[in-house]
């Protein structure tokens, strides 16, 4: 079954295997002694992590080495840039509003004192 990259990266065990797993090739159980869990638990971690395409396992002689496959990560890259592309045309546009509110009371107060000193001419 394939998994969302998204799935993967939710989970704060998962994203610290990834983390190991981008500085070396690491067997299972020199993954598993990194964490206060089971290595079952472990393994169904990277078993998710390989669903997503985010680790591949290699067998070596007796042991099965996980490597780390970062280039999936460009989707949640892609998708981060889009937000922040989002967000930042919006959050633009509110500043841009923000200055024309703060200019405008200017204009409306002297436009009223000078109603008033019409008024008074009267």
């Amino acid at each position: 079954m394939r998994r969302d990259v998204f799935q993967a990266i939710a989970d704060p065990t998962r994203r610290e295997i990834l983390h190991m797993l981008a500085h070396k090739p690491l067997n299972l159980n020199t993954v598993a002694e990194n964490f206060d869990v089971s290595r079952p638990a472990i393994s169904k971690h990277i078993k998710l992590l390989t669903e997503c395409g985010l680790v591949t396992i290699r067998p070596q002689g007796r042991e099965r080495y996980c490597e780390a496959r970062l280039e999936k990560l460009s989707e949640v890259s892609n998708w981060v840039e889009q937000c922040r592309k989002f967000w930042n045309q919006k959050l633009d546009a509110l500043e841009d509003y923000l200055k024309i509110l703060q200019r405008e009371p200017k204009q409306v107060s002297t436009s009223k004192s000078r109603k008033k000193s019409h008024g008074k001419r009267k």
